[in-house]
């Protein structure tokens, strides 16, 4: 009966699309070259819908100058090189950002009765996280050199914009990292670095006074791409994320050279928060340095300096560090670069200050992001990716949880 019914509702579709397409224009049809283009009658044409295959005929238009083709039905249609409708295609990229190609197959022979390879699946889903990513770039450009609006003229209508951005690796064919270094015990790399930022608002608090993120205030963008272009990719995020209007911008970070270098660049005037689970990871680290295997004051020493850390009285625990180092440059040399790190980064590290302001001191967002954007879907097993496919399902992810696709889709329909 399922059958039957597509059958019936495709005949449908090719009735109502009988006259798309045909027909004399009201305006000519130019060539990309802007020479007037020649009708040179119809071509037939085969659709594969979510209803079914429909066919249907349309005119053709071709350039006496150069010999360009156009077809304006498939233009209209939104079937230009393709024979899958934009419904068809939507559904394809939709459950492709989600799973497997070879289970987006499964899925749509299954539950809808449309036959397409994994191969297909692949194809569609990239396509259109290209087409996204081009038309975020798109508008990433505007961003960039459009003149940003006078301070005394900008309402302060957010409260707090948190921007929050890390790296995590993606597993790649063996060709995306000929050369590269890596972890591996050889000195080569298996993966590439995905950057992904996301960004937040927050105003309300618990009863505790603790920071609550405003609901379905988050949106993500990434890329595997250098630290400079991912710089303007974020930037552009904020800004339209309403950047110029908000009363304080905090970047939340691991503290990472590439992240501060950014924050510096376009984020000057942003109070820089780092993560307070990595300064505790490295209290830790420097702990293991300083005592070995004397569990004892590894354990005393842990314990005073996270209360230290704790309230951001970074200062206490790099004199009282600096007094245990052993005499032997060598033997402390791992424990000075951790302590070289608290240095750097104690004025990222006023946690009681920061809290006392209501501020967030925790990368958790973005930490969950890139476990949920990036991992759950480019990292499975035995799985390989291209940068070039791997950037164009991360498109597809970030689009999907920031709410952004039906916007694609009404943009590229108009």
């Amino acid at each position: 009966m399922r059958e039957a019914a597509l059958a019936a509702g495709a005949k449908v579709l090719e009735q109502l699309l009988r006259d798309v397409g045909v027909g004399r224009r009201a305006a000519l049809v130019r060539c990309r070259c802007g020479t007037p283009m020649n009708s040179s009658g119809t071509r037939p044409k085969t659709v594969h819908t979510l209803l079914g295959p429909v066919r249907f005929d349309r005119s053709r238009y071709v350039c006496s100058s150069c010999g360009h083709s156009r077809y304006p039905g498939d233009e209209e249609l939104g079937v230009v090189r393709t024979s899958r409708s934009p419904g068809l295609q939507r559904q394809i990229a939709r459950l492709g950002a989600k799973e497997a190609f070879a289970e987006v197959a499964e899925d749509l022979r299954e539950l809808a009765g449309v036959n397409i390879s994994p191969k297909d699946a692949e194809r569609i889903s990239e396509a259109v996280g290209e087409d996204m990513e081009i038309r975020d770039a798109q508008e990433r450009h505007r961003i960039r050199f459009a003149e940003p609006p006078a301070p005394e003229n900008t309402a302060k209508t957010i409260e707090t914009l948190y921007i929050e951005y890390d790296g995590t690796g993606v597993p790649m064919v063996p060709h995306e990292v000929a050369g590269r270094k890596g972890k591996q015990k050889d000195g080569s790399a298996k993966t590439r670095e995905a950057k992904l930022g996301c960004v937040f608002t927050q105003t309300r608090f618990d009863e505790q006074g603790r920071p609550i993120r405003n609901a379905a205030s988050t949106t993500f963008t990434g890329a595997i791409e250098a630290a400079a272009p991912f710089g303007e990719r974020i930037y552009a995020e904020a800004v339209r994320r309403g950047l110029f209007h908000a009363e304080r911008v905090v970047i939340l970070s691991d503290g990472a050279e590439w992240i501060k270098n950014i924050a510096q660049t376009h984020f000057p005037s942003a109070i820089h928060i780092l993560d307070l689970y990595h300064a505790r990871e490295h209290l830790v680290g420097l702990c293991k340095l300083l005592f070995d295997r004397d569990l004892r004051r590894l354990n005393h020493y842990k314990d005073r300096w996270w209360d230290a850390l704790d309230q951001g009285n970074i200062e206490a625990i790099v004199d009282k560090a600096r007094s245990l180092l052993p005499k032997d440059p060598a033997a402390g040399k791992d424990a000075r670069r951790e302590i070289r790190y608290f240095e750097k980064n104690k004025e990222r590290m006023r946690y009681a200050h920061f809290k006392a302001q209501g501020l967030f001191v925790g990368s958790g967002v973005i930490e969950a992001g890139c476990k949920t954007i990036v991992a759950q879907r480019l990292k499975q097993s035995a799985m390989q990716w291209t940068v070039r496919g791997a950037n164009a399902i991360i498109a597809l992810r970030c689009a999907e949880l920031s709410r952004r696709t039906e916007d694609y889709w009404e943009q590229r329909a108009g």
